[in-house]
């Protein structure tokens, strides 16, 4: 499923400790990493090769990790704006995943991570994996070791989400044994006129979920719950996976309704800059 992964690198500790994201999707078929590190050709100018010279041994640092969770590695150095070169190298590749990192604390804790990390996500043709650590006292702490062990895959039941649901029956039959189906029912669309419905809406959206959680018991699941709470659809994803200890988010990266041209939607938006466990997007097809 991911036999390909480009993984980008800012050569930071959060870069280097959430390189442990990677090693359960081994399991999932993961077998190549490109590890890219790129530079902005508006910051760099005439020193590319002297930055070059100091980035090599960081990067060579970080393959020897990725090599010992088995992986084949190759290095790449870019020039360009940094999105753009990583997006177009997972084109070129032919990679089936990119993952990038973020600490849980913020979107915008270092230049890589909010800038080049948003705009890779934004403009994502392919799987992101936002890889995610923390940090405690000044210190970096990993938060995604063992990744395939609980998923929770919150669901609109629109065609991206059902496109999403694809990889989560594939990591099922990798290995990953439990997982929790979750569907809103929002509070904006349901309001003061339709709320005397809701108990309606939770029979049809139940019986939807209980087709999607046969599918995973098809495919290898021995554990699949189902959550349908009322709310604000960000927050109530969030208190769910701050109140489990869910390894991986698994989500479209666009909900109903969403404009071509706007390719993250903001309940993903925020689920990435919020969540404090590693998110799969899965963009829709364009």
């Amino acid at each position: 499923m991911f036999s390909k992964i480009i993984v980008g690198s800012s050569l930071s500790e959060v870069s280097s400790k959430t390189l442990c994201c990677l090693k359960g999707l081994r399991q999932a078929g993961a077998k190549e990493v490109i590890l890219a590190h790129a530079m902005n050709i508006r910051d760099v100018g005439t020193l590319y090769s002297q930055l070059r010279k100091l980035a090599e041994p960081l990067l060579e640092e970080q393959k020897k990790v990725l090599e010992q969770m088995g992986f084949s590695v190759e290095i790449e150095v870019l020039l360009g704006f940094p999105d753009h070169e990583i997006n177009r190298l997972a084109r070129e590749k032919n990679v089936s995943l990119i993952a990038v990192h973020m600490t849980s604390e913020s979107l915008f804790d270092d230049a890589f991570v909010g800038g080049v990390a948003y705009e890779v996500i934004q403009h994502a043709e392919k799987p992101v994996l936002v890889m995610k650590a923390k940090t405690v006292n000044g210190q970096c702490e990993m938060m995604c070791e063992e990744i395939l062990t609980h998923i929770i895959h919150p669901t609109d039941f629109s065609d991206n989400a059902e496109r999403a649901f694809t990889y989560v029956e594939k990591l099922v039959e990798s290995g990953c044994p439990k997982v929790t189906l979750l569907h809103v029912q929002e509070q904006e669309r349901i309001g003061k006129y339709l709320k005397d419905r809701l108990e309606e809406f939770n029979e049809i959206d139940r019986a939807r979920l209980e087709r999607l959680k046969e599918r995973l018991l098809e495919k290898g699941a021995t554990d699949v719950h189902i959550e349908i709470p009322y709310g604000s659809t960000t927050r109530e994803i969030l208190r769910e996976v701050d109140q489990n200890p869910y390894s991986l988010i698994v989500m479209g990266s666009q909900g109903r309704g969403f404009i071509p041209e706007i390719f993250l939607g903001s309940v993903s938006h925020n689920i990435v800059r919020k969540a404090p466990v590693p998110v799969l997007l899965v963009p829709a097809i364009r």
